[in-house]
């Protein structure tokens, strides 16, 4: 049997309660979004449950995303929207994968890759409403919107979906989102104006499919929620946090007071106290800026990591409880006992829970229980 320093869990009964808690709350659509390996989770299981639970969309954003769902035989409608200009995209075509646009240099090259594939392509053009990263600019709208328009007059593609995406939905009240609302109706009107009938409108993401029914349109792409982390601090919606990374104690011992643990003893020991070993470290995804405030779940309780956290290993302070080579530990899970989750790790690293969940795990055996 090989040996593993530590094991990912993805409960995917989780994942396909998560799709319906948030599909409560809309009539449209809901996108399940499984880019980044669907946020660590894996991909194709994951896409795999959420369409069970009623999803109807998935979204990647390469290329490789796209082909390796289509290769696993899922056939659901995929959007796939960052993509490198020397991207192949005639595979994508083939594949009837739909493709985001936010230039006028990538058109062009998508429907010379339609035309060769001798199939039209379905392209969703995106609008930077305010965001700043993707999608065309208010200035640059227009010329997008008429290559487009000219484009599908020849047969090569077909504009199915018109989209953005929100900065600040996960703050309640912020008036971004409110302004972001009117600059993607401008950008719809000048693509109606333009004789074009985009079957989907979409700029709605976790956060706003939860708390913004205004934000909902045609569909909904969901993806942290997905996964059971709440969006919005504060806000419950009934999420259940779907990963788990769990490990075991490889060492045990008792050191007295005055014992510096780790690199550079900045963290000693201030009474004898029991010191736990765990085999993971950053290289699993143990964010090195969680130093000082992480715990782990050890002997049923919470019991701080001390020390630096170093690439493989990392340095748990058990104090005077009982511990065991070989006694199990939840680095983090969906906290029915008491355990630290996810969210628990980004607000100790200063991050966000994407980080914590895309990061997790790297060497861990993975397992998907729930099928």
């Amino acid at each position: 049997m090989i040996e593993q320093t530590a094991r990912l869990a993805v409960d995917l009964a989780a994942v396909r309660a998560n799709v319906r808690a948030v599909s409560t709350g809309t009539r449209a659509a809901v996108m399940a979004v499984v880019k980044a390996d669907g946020f660590g989770h894996g991909a194709v299981p994951v896409a795999r449950a959420a369409l069970d639970a009623g999803a109807t969309w998935l979204g990647v954003t390469s290329a490789a995303e796209a082909l390796r769902l289509r290769q696993a035989g899922i056939e659901a409608p995929v959007l796939s929207w960052l993509h490198p200009i020397e991207t192949d995209f005639e595979p994508l075509i083939r594949r009837e994968v739909d493709l985001g646009v936010s230039t006028v240099a990538h058109l062009r090259r998508i429907a010379v890759a339609a035309e060769t594939a001798g199939r039209a392509v379905r392209v969703h053009l995106k609008a930077d409403t305010g965001l700043a990263r993707n999608g065309a600019t208010a200035d640059d709208w227009p010329d997008l919107v008429a290559w487009a328009a000219k484009l599908a007059a020849e047969g090569w593609l077909t504009v199915t979906g018109v989209w953005s995406h929100l900065a600040a939905a996960d703050v309640p009240g912020d008036r971004l989102t409110d302004l972001q609302l009117a600059a993607f109706r401008d950008a719809v009107a000048a693509v109606r104006a333009a004789g074009l009938r985009p079957e989907l409108l979409h700029v709605a993401n976790s956060a706003a499919t939860l708390t913004r029914p205004d934000t909902h349109f045609d569909l909904c792409r969901v993806g942290l929620a997905l996964y059971g982390v709440e969006p919005v601090a504060g806000r419950r919606h009934g999420l259940r946090p779907a990963m788990t990374l769990t490990t075991s104690v490889i060492n045990v011992k008792r050191a007295p007071a005055g014992t510096g643990v780790s690199y550079r003893h900045e963290y000693t020991v201030r009474r004898p106290s029991t010191l736990a070993l765990l085999p993971v470290g950053y290289a699993d995804g143990l964010p090195r800026t969680a130093e000082g405030r992480a715990h782990v779940w050890l002997a049923g309780q919470r019991c701080p990591i001390v020390g630096r956290i170093t690439m493989d290993q990392c340095v748990v302070d058990a104090g005077g409880l009982p511990v065991a080579i070989g006694d199990p530990v939840t680095v983090f899970g969906p906290g029915d006992e008491g355990e630290p989750t996810a969210a628990d790790w980004a607000t100790w690293a200063g991050t966000n829970p994407h980080e914590i969940l895309t990061g997790a795990g790297a060497r861990a055996e993975r397992t998907w229980v729930g099928a």
